[in-house]
């Protein structure tokens, strides 16, 4: 492993995001429209740059949302109440979904 990969980059493009989440880059581009927590920057030359804390925002989002079947209404609203429960909430998903992916690969190679 080189050292780049243990530097965490402050910026993101919307591809790169999008990617990462495997959401659309239309969907992301729908929900800074709806939320106001996702704010990206624009770079010189007017593209969508995404820090860490956008992402975090999207990912609450995309939990509640696609997961807990919120409303657009009901998410902004959970999202202004209960930020700290909500990042624990998506954070332990997260954790969990990496968990069961790496006990399926295990599996596997049995």
């Amino acid at each position: 492993m080189d050292s780049q990969d243990y530097i965490q980059k402050q910026y993101y493009t919307i591809g790169e995001v999008s990617k990462e989440l495997d959401l659309s880059a239309s969907l992301i581009r729908f929900w800074e429209t709806e939320f106001r927590e996702i704010n990206p920057k624009k770079n010189r030359k007017g593209n969508r740059v995404y820090t860490e804390k956008d992402i975090d925002n999207i990912r609450k989002i995309h939990y509640l949302l696609k997961v807990k079947k919120f409303t657009i209404k009901g998410a902004k609203e959970r999202l202004k109440r209960e930020q700290e429960e909500l990042a624990k909430e998506v954070q332990l998903r997260e954790t969990l979904l990496k968990l069961r992916t790496f006990l399926l690969e295990l599996k596997e190679s049995l």
